[in-house]
C-alpha cells in the first residue's frame, strides 16, 4: 500500500490530505482565523461547581467557560494546583488505564481498536459522595483542552496535563509508564519500557507512542528533554501569571499531522509551499532526520490537489449523497442530536436475488461509511439504516465488516449489533468540529435549515400586514421592497397580485426589487417620508 501526505498551502488556509493508493482517507484543514485548540494548557479559575451534573465550569478567557467533568479531574490535580509541590513518585510500574490522560490526548493517534470497552458501573451513593472533588468557586486550576468548541458548546477540558512529543507523551506529576498497544511485539514493548524507566524524570509519567518502534534510547531521550523543557516553561509561567492565562500552545494542525502521522510507512510528503516546506523540514530535522529525504516540494504547474486527484474527492465531503460501486448510495444527514446515515440499493433487484444484492450493497456501504466518517471527522452518536436483511448471519457480516474497517480509524468507537429493523448504532469520538462544519457556514437566508418560506405564504403575510395597516396607517402610498424572485411572483397574471392588493385596500403600492432583501422577508416603506413601517404593523 502506497501512503502519501499531500499539503496544499494558500493565503487563507493550509489543507492536508492523506492518501492510500491514491484514495483520500484523511483530510485536515488549518484555518488561520480558527486555530487548533486541543492540547493547549491554561491557568483557569473555577467559575461554577455543579455537583448535580458532576461538572465544573472554568473561566479560561474564552467566550464560553470551559466544561470540566468530574471524571476528567485527575488524581494529580492537588499536586499540580500547588504549583507545583513535588510528590513522592511511586516506582511501581503500572499499566495505563483507559481513563488516564494518554487515552485522551494520544487519541485519536494511538488508540487500540482491539481493546475491550470498559464496563459501565454505577457507584453507590456513598461512593458518589467520595468521588466529588474538592473544588470551590474562585479556585485556580491548571487545565488542558480535550475537545474544541462545537456550535454553542464551550471547550471540554481535563486537569490531567500531558505534553505530547514525536515518540512519547510526558505526564507531569504522575508515576505511570505505558507503551502504545499498536506495538504488538513483546520484545520491542519490553525494550521500550526498559528505556522509559531509564530516562523518565522524577515525578513524571511516560507513554511510549507507536512512532517510537525501533527507535534507540538517544532518540527517545532527546524527545523527552524537549518535553521537559516545555513543562518547566509552563511551571514558570503559572507562577508569574494570573488566571485566565494561556500557558502553552500546541502545534498547528499541519505540524501536528506531521508529528503524529508522518511515520516510516509514509512513502512521500509533497508540499506546494517553499515556506511551509522549510518549516516542516526544520521540524523533521529536529525530531527524526532519517525521514528528511521523503519530503519534497511540489513543482508542477497544475494545482497540487488536482494533480493528485484529491480535489474531486474533497467535493464529495460537502455532499449528502455518496455513490457506491454497485449502483447504490448512502445519504448522510446531520441533526442536532446525532448523524443519521441511510443506505439505498439505488435500483430494483429480483426477489430471488434480493438478499444477496442487499448484502453486497450493505457491505460496500459499511466500507464507505467508515471512510466518510474518517474523512469528514464526524463524531458523536450515529445511526445507520442498512437495507433490510432476513438472514441473521448476513446481519452479523455487516456488523463484523464495520468492526474490521473501524480498526483503521484512529478515533475511539463503540458499535452495537444490528437490530431487527436493520439499524446499527455507534458512537465515534468527537474532538473538534467535523470538516463540513469547519468549511461551511449557515445560509443567511434559511439559517441552515435548507428550506425557504413559500412565496404564497409571503404574499399571505403581505396581505395580513396591509389589513392591519389599513386600520391605523396614515399614508396612502407605500413602497414594497422584496427580493426579485418574490417581485416577479407579485407581478404575475393578467391582473397581478400587486394590483389586487391595491384594489382591495385602496393603497398605492410601488414594487421595488432588491437583491439585498432576504427571499424570506419584505419591507414596507412610506413613499412620502422614507420611513420603514414594517415592524410597526407586523
Amino acid at each position: 500500500m502506497k501512503k502519501e501526505i499531500i499539503i496544499n498551502s494558500s493565503t487563507s488556509q493550509n489543507r492536508v490530505a492523506i492518501t492510500e493508493d491514491g484514495n483520500l482517507v484523511d483530510f485536515f484543514v488549518d484555518h488561520p482565523e480558527k486555530q487548533r485548540m486541543v492540547g493547549d494548557v491554561y491557568l483557569g479559575r473555577v467559575a461554577r461547581v455543579l455537583p448535580g451534573i458532576r461538572a465544573a465550569f472554568i473561566d479560561i478567557g474564552l467566550k464560553h467557560d470551559a466544561f470540566l467533568h468530574f471524571s476528567d479531574i485527575g488524581e494529580r490535580t492537588e499536586a499540580l494546583q500547588g504549583i507545583f509541590d513535588d510528590d513522592e513518585d511511586d516506582e511501581n510500574e503500572q499499566p495505563i488505564k483507559p481513563s488516564d490522560n494518554d487515552a485522551k490526548l494520544e487519541q485519536p493517534l494511538d488508540t487500540d481498536p482491539n481493546a475491550e470497552q470498559p464496563t459501565l458501573t454505577i457507584p453507590k451513593p456513598e461512593q458518589r459522595e467520595r468521588q466529588i472533588p474538592k473544588l470551590h468557586k474562585g479556585q485556580e486550576l491548571l487545565i488542558q483542552i480535550l475537545k474544541e468548541p462545537v456550535k454553542d458548546k464551550g471547550v471540554r477540558v481535563t486537569s490531567s496535563i500531558s505534553i505530547p512529543g514525536r515518540f512519547c507523551v510526558m505526564l507531569p506529576m504522575d508515576n505511570k509508564i505505558g507503551v502504545s498497544k499498536k506495538i504488538v511485539d513483546f520484545r520491542e514493548r519490553k525494550r521500550l519500557r526498559r528505556i522509559a524507566r531509564g530516562i523518565i524524570p522524577q515525578n513524571c509519567g511516560l507513554i511510549i507512542r507507536t512512532a517510537a518502534k525501533d527507535q534507540d534510547e538517544e532518540s527517545l531521550s532527546g524527545d523527552l528533554k524537549y518535553l521537559v523543557k516545555i513543562w518547566e516553561d509552563i511551571e514558570e509561567d503559572a507562577k508569574k501569571l494570573d488566571p485566565p492565562s494561556l500557558l502553552y500552545k500546541d502545534l498547528s494542525t499541519t505540524i501536528s499531522v506531521i508529528r503524529d502521522l508522518f511515520t516510516p510507512d509514509v512513502s512521500k510528503v509533497y508540499i506546494d509551499s517553499k515556506k511551509l516546506y522549510k518549516e516542516i523540514k526544520n521540524y523533521i530535522q529536529f525530531i527524526q532526520p532519517a525521514l528528511l529525504d521523503r519530503i519534497e516540494v511540489y513543482k508542477g504547474e497544475e494545482p497540487i490537489f488536482e494533480a493528485f486527484k484529491i480535489e474531486q474527492q474533497i467535493k464529495t465531503l460537502m455532499g449528502r449523497k455518496v455513490s457506491l460501486p454497485s449502483g447504490g448510495h448512502i445519504v448522510i444527514e446531520h441533526t442536532e442530536a446525532m448523524t443519521v446515515i441511510d443506505v439505498n440499493s439505488g435500483r430494483y433487484a429480483a426477489k430471488k436475488e434480493q438478499e444477496l444484492n442487499s448484502l453486497k450493497t450493505d457491505l460496500e456501504a459499511s466500507r464507505e461509511i467508515v471512510r466518510q466518517l474518517r474523512m469528514r471527522d464526524i463524531g458523536g452518536l450515529l445511526v445507520v439504516d442498512f437495507i433490510d436483511l432476513e438472514d441473521e448471519k448476513n446481519r452479523k457480516k455487516i456488523y463484523d465488516e464495520l468492526k474490521k474497517e473501524f480498526k483503521k480509524d484512529r478515533a475511539k468507537t463503540a458499535i452495537l449489533p444490528m437490530t431487527e429493523f436493520g439499524l446499527i448504532q455507534l458512537t465515534r469520538e468527537r474532538v473538534r468540529e467535523n470538516i463540513v462544519q469547519s468549511m461551511t457556514e449557515a445560509c443567511p437566508y434559511c439559517q441552515g435549515t435548507g428550506l425557504l418560506t413559500k412565496k404564497s405564504n409571503l404574499i399571505h403575510e403581505i396581505d395580513a400586514w396591509l389589513k392591519r395597516y389599513k386600520m391605523e396607517g396614515k399614508y396612502k402610498s407605500l413602497i414594497l421592497k422584496v427580493h426579485p424572485s418574490l417581485g416577479s411572483k407579485l407581478k404575475e397574471g393578467f391582473i397581478s397580485t400587486r394590483t389586487k392588493l391595491q384594489m382591495k385596500y385602496f393603497i398605492k403600492i410601488k414594487l421595488d426589487k432588491d437583491e439585498k432583501v432576504s427571499p424570506q422577508t419584505f419591507r414596507m416603506i412610506a413613499k412620502k417620508t422614507g420611513e420603514d413601517l414594517t415592524e410597526e404593523f407586523v
